[in-house]
């Protein structure tokens, strides 16, 4: 069967819909650039005449370090019409994870984009790597985006890519070791965003002219496949983009996005700034009330700018099923997904008939799922990966011998076809009492409290283990204030009771911990994604924690 490719889309669109709005770049100021397919196709054209004047191998590998914007994806266009393999590295690298990724990859080419650490990460490019830097740069001293499109006529014609040919590497975000080369080919990210589309049709209307913020990091599988690559599929979809953290509001106002994707972390820092406004008890109180309920409901999706979202998707992480029901008391569709890069982010999903809060929704169309003997999930997904860069042996370890991916996730399918995700293989660890302890679903309990912002649960051979607690973003100045500390110890004590009577004995947390400073990307506790590097934390705290064990209080400041 000859399926159609996303470039074959994207010339389609070029052809058909020449003038029509495709991306929406604020460049400061409150002010906006607006790309058109035609102004996005004659731009990567331009730049792959360029890409093919060099004196580049076959199929060259061809590498990114920059934040999201309007010309991450014609960059992106650019690589492809050229006959290479895009590498996106996320703007918060590391110099040294920076260098190890460009040599991994072999690169031969760097875009450098918008940055906030330039300064920081140059260091880890190579000394005599071709770079070129797009608009929003900060100053690099290479050659520009705008003087290079000037020098050449756009690359004539329709150039094609096999269904087998890499289109990108994803490197993964590296939870725990170097990240790994997750290679895509235009066949699957090509079925992803066909997939994509069509889910999102079912929600916001076939033909709907959708409108999506692009702000999760695009050099993630989430964000790559059911956003840019959807988009270039799609065809009738408005790209908008955020400036920065602080006009992020502006700029989904701006954007009045039909579909908005974001990940749990964000969702809960989203609700603690509602709470901030209006406490919770007194929210809930007036959402009881019929019709003043419903106008309440639409001021906080108003000021939250998700007014016009027909429908919101969160993956990534594990969500707690307090959020999820809190967001659809609001009348917010929030709807959870299961997936990974392997699978270019397209396995498992609620629907608008099943998306029970606590479950991952039911199988993508065209995805197959079982369950190991050991509880893992197992996959075979259209967007499956088509293999690792450099790395045959994780290959073989990670495929069934009849082609499914072992995803490292422990689940179980529920009789509806409804996926449970009980935690990660890697993440149980045994305590002192042999027993074994999955941590996310007990994370996920503590991180709904407003006190919170988020919480590690470890204690690897200790009696019981414990909870590590980051209080919320407005709190953290007020934790030396005797009062505050009181207050917070007895609500933390409290939580403490309530959580370990619904946990089995060996579950039990003998202490919750409250962090001295916030987890982040920059200290490196946090993954680009903002999954927790449960490693990186666990070593930073060792020497407290025997300290910790013999102190007899519930609520410990660390």
């Amino acid at each position: 069967m000859n399926e159609k490719l996303i470039l074959e889309y994207v010339y389609q669109h070029e052809a058909e819909r020449s003038d029509k709005l495709f991306l929406t770049q604020p460049v400061g100021g409150g002010q906006v650039v607006e790309y058109s397919w035609g102004e996005v196709m004659d731009e990567a054209r331009r730049m792959a005449a360029h890409l093919r004047s060099l004196d580049l191998p076959p199929a060259p590998r061809i590498a990114m370090l920059a934040k999201n914007s309007a010309h991450f994806i014609i960059a992106e266009l650019a690589i492809w019409l050229a006959g290479g393999t895009t590498v996106a590295i996320f703007p918060t690298e590391t110099a040294s994870n920076l260098a190890y990724v460009l040599e991994h990859c072999d690169a031969q080419l760097l875009f450098i984009g918008k940055l906030d650490n330039w300064e920081q990460q140059k260091g880890g490019v190579p000394a005599g790597l071709p770079c070129i830097a797009l608009p929003l740069a900060p100053k690099t001293g290479f050659a520009s985006w705008e003087s290079i499109i000037a020098q050449h006529a756009p690359l004539a014609g329709c150039p094609q890519r096999g269904a087998d040919e890499l289109a990108m590497l994803l490197y993964t975000s590296g939870s725990t070791g170097q990240p790994k080369g997750v290679m895509q080919t235009f066949g699957s990210i090509s079925r992803v965003a066909e997939g994509v589309v069509g889910l999102f049709a079912e929600s916001i209307g076939a033909g709907t002219a959708n409108r999506m913020l692009s702000y999760l990091p695009l050099a993630h599988c989430y964000e790559r496949a059911w956003v840019e690559c959807s988009a270039l599929v799609a065809g009738n979809w408005q790209l908008f983009f955020a400036e920065s953290l602080d006009t992020f509001l502006a700029d989904l106002r701006r954007a009045r996005p039909l579909v908005f994707l974001s990940v749990p972390r964000l969702w809960i820092k989203f609700q603690q700034g509602v709470f901030a406004k209006m406490p919770p008890r007194k929210l809930e109180r007036l959402l009881r009330i019929p019709l003043l309920g419903r106008m309440v409901a639409r001021k906080v999706l108003a000021g939250l700018g998700l007014d016009a979202v027909k429908i919101a998707g969160s993956g990534s992480a594990p969500i707690p099923q307090e959020v999820i029901n809190w967001y659809r008391r609001l009348g917010l569709k929030l709807l959870e997904g299961y997936a990974m890069t392997e699978d270019f982010g397209y396995s498992f999903g609620g629907t608008a008939e099943q998306n029970d809060p606590g479950l991952c929704g039911v199988a993508r169309p065209g995805v197959q799922v079982r369950i190991d003997s050991d509880g893992e999930v197992l996959i075979k997904s259209p967007g499956q990966l088509a293999g690792y860069f450099k790395r045959p042996e994780l290959d073989a370890e990670c495929f069934t011998e009849d082609g499914y991916f072992r995803t490292g996730d422990l689940g179980e399918l529920q009789p509806d076809g409804q996926l449970r995700i009980s935690g990660r293989k890697k993440e149980l660890f045994k305590t002192g009492k042999g027993k074994y302890v999955a941590p996310a679903p007990i994370e996920n309990r503590l991180n709904v409290h407003p006190l919170l912002e988020l919480s590690m649960v470890s204690g690897v051979g200790q009696s019981a283990p414990y909870g590590l607690l980051v209080l919320a973003e407005e709190l953290r100045a007020r934790r030396d204030e005797p009062q505050f500390r009181a207050e917070t110890e007895a609500e933390l004590a409290g939580l403490l009771q309530a959580l370990n009577a619904e946990l089995v004995d060996h579950e039990r947390l003998r202490m919750l911990v409250v962090a001295n400073e916030p987890w982040s990307i920059e200290n490196g506790c946090l993954t680009p994604t903002m999954k927790l590097k449960r490693s990186a934390i666990e070593k930073a705290v060792a020497g407290q924690v025997d300290d910790w064990y013999s102190r007899p209080g519930p609520v410990i400041w660390g």
